[in-house]
């Protein structure tokens, strides 16, 4: 095992779209773990889109950064964890961590499910989207659900548990003809559309045209607008992010229809998994048994070396991505 440790840090504030030279790379020594801890050779990290808000203010400068990642104690100085174990934790954008028990998740081994799994559609990613069907849009059989950036990872949880829940029609758009492809040849949507081949709105008419119940939006803007106007009465609006906006050094004009909300007596919630962790127990008995029957998919754009980390997240925000974005250190 390598003697030194790497870590990406931000150094500086951007303005716009990052370009890569806000982080810089440092190495260290390899850190010694503490009595009661463990040290931790991570093995995939996750690059996601609430990153980039992070980078305005939510990550000190020059510190390591936050982030989830799959590592492997190789190094255990407490009963809690063994060496070997394979855990999630959240001290991402390194090579290695020193964890404590209680702020680790030791991941079971299964076969059938690999560990970058726990980082997509069984990690964060999938919980969003379950959190978002279940608890805020509170998705009934037989609705109509519309799902924008529905070929990232969120986007393309969501669609597959809209289908496993009893959704009538699943609705998608995202950024390319391959990714629309994918979105109704792979992943089980109804209809999807390129969002850059015309107006928004138009497009979500023709694929959804008796109107959406529920809408899981990660984009904002026109696509927040679109939905509107295209729901139903008592339609429910589950705002996951907002992606289109990330970058704006000036706030958005869209959307232009809010009142919309009072007339149709629609429901806008935005929320954070984070405050719904005590669902994952539900999203593992709704998805293990369909990942293993093949009924359901986990997508991932896998970036291969860590020297790579910056790459896979500008990537990412530029939606180079189908489904989760994750970076491969080693195998696990």
């Amino acid at each position: 095992m390598s003697q030194t440790a790497r870590f990406v840090q931000q150094v500086s504030r951007p303005c716009g779209r990052p370009t890569g030279a806000e982080f810089v790379f440092v190495e260290e020594p390899l850190p010694v773990p503490r009595p009661g801890t463990a040290l931790v050779e991570n093995v995939l990290l996750s690059v996601d889109p609430y990153m980039r808000e992070n980078m305005d203010g939510g990550w000190d400068l020059s510190t390591p950064l936050e982030g989830r990642s799959i590592g492997r104690v190789t190094d255990s100085r407490t009963p809690d964890l063994a060496e070997g174990d394979l855990v999630f934790h959240r001290q991402g954008w390194r090579t290695h961590a020193v964890v404590r028990p209680e702020d680790v998740r030791v991941l079971p081994q299964t076969p059938d499910v690999p560990p970058e799994t726990y980082l997509g559609i069984l990690g964060g990613t999938g919980l969003t989207a379950h959190v978002a069907l279940t608890r805020v849009a509170r998705l009934q059989p037989g609705e109509t659900v519309y799902i924008s950036a529905a070929a990232g990872g969120v986007g393309s949880a969501a669609g597959q548990l809209a289908r496993l829940m009893g959704a009538g029609r699943v609705v998608g758009s995202a950024g390319s003809p391959a990714k629309v492809r994918s979105l109704t040849e792979e992943l089980g949507f109804d209809a999807a559309f390129d969002h850059r081949d015309g107006r928004l709105s138009e497009q979500l008419a023709k694929a959804a045209p008796d109107g959406i119940d529920v809408c899981i939006d990660n984009v904002g803007g026109e696509h927040l607008e679109a939905a509107i106007g295209a729901m139903r009465e008592y339609g429910r609006i589950a705002w996951c992010g907002a992606i289109a906006q990330y970058d704006a050094t000036e706030p958005p004009a869209a959307p232009r229809n809010l009142f919309d909300l009072v007339e149709k007596s629609i429901r806008l919630e935005g929320f954070l998994v984070r405050n719904h962790r005590d669902a994952q127990d539900e999203l593992e008995r709704l998805l293990l048994p369909a990942l293993a029957s093949g009924a359901v998919t986990d997508r991932h754009t896998v970036t291969e070396g860590f020297d790579r980390i910056v790459d896979a997240f500008l990537g990412m925000l530029g939606g180079g991505n189908t489904g989760k974005a994750t970076v491969r250190l080693v195998t696990a």
